[in-house]
């Protein structure tokens, strides 16, 4: 139980982390630095959330009977949405990582972008399937409590402090990395 309520609220912190995100696409231009801060902070959540889900995952397969009791995900959604979700979020997560270190080589911006297509789809069947029980042990959280609250706040904290160093850390490559896109948009017009 604890382990599905800490998934929910990564979730839900997440889904707000997200819209924030997404809100800087359309204005990349301007908001590129914004973009990339958000993009390593959300690192921290986005591990924590694969983590949670992948612990799920073993204890179900191991057979532990607290997971096995409460069942597998759909069929669908464990045999086709999750692995796309899952590897789309390690490629595009991972893209923009490398985008950041090493700028636009090869093809790392179309893989970025390409995967945030198939990343934004499974993100949505996978929102949509969870957000009413995800809603549910979210609130669970905050009126009935269950051992294991102070260590599940700890690890969402973590998260988000380990994502804040990360976004703080790589700032300055942030900001060179908008001036040289800058430059390299103003070349490719001109």
């Amino acid at each position: 139980m604890g382990n599905l309520r800490l998934t929910a609220v990564v979730g839900a912190v997440l889904i707000v982390l997200l819209a924030v995100e997404g809100a800087t696409i359309p204005w990349i231009g301007g908001l590129l630095t914004v973009h990339i801060f958000v993009g390593m902070l959300l690192l921290g959540p986005v591990g924590l959330k694969l983590a949670a889900t992948g612990y799920r995952f073993a204890r179900y397969y191991t057979g532990s009977l607290d997971y096995v009791e409460k069942g597998p995900p759909a069929p669908l959604m464990r045999v086709v949405v999750a692995p796309i979700l899952v590897l789309s979020t390690l490629t595009l997560f991972g893209t923009g990582v490398a985008l950041l270190a090493f700028g636009r080589v090869g093809m790392l911006s179309l893989l970025h972008k390409a995967s945030f297509i198939v990343w934004f789809g499974a993100t949505a069947i996978h929102v949509l399937a969870y957000a009413g029980r995800a809603a549910r042990y979210t609130l669970a959280e905050r009126r009935k409590r269950i051992g294991g609250t102070g260590r599940r706040v700890g690890l969402l904290l973590a998260s988000l402090f380990i994502g804040l160093g990360i976004a703080f850390a790589t700032l300055p490559q942030a900001h060179s990395w908008r001036h040289s896109a800058a430059g390299h948009h103003h070349h490719d017009d001109g």
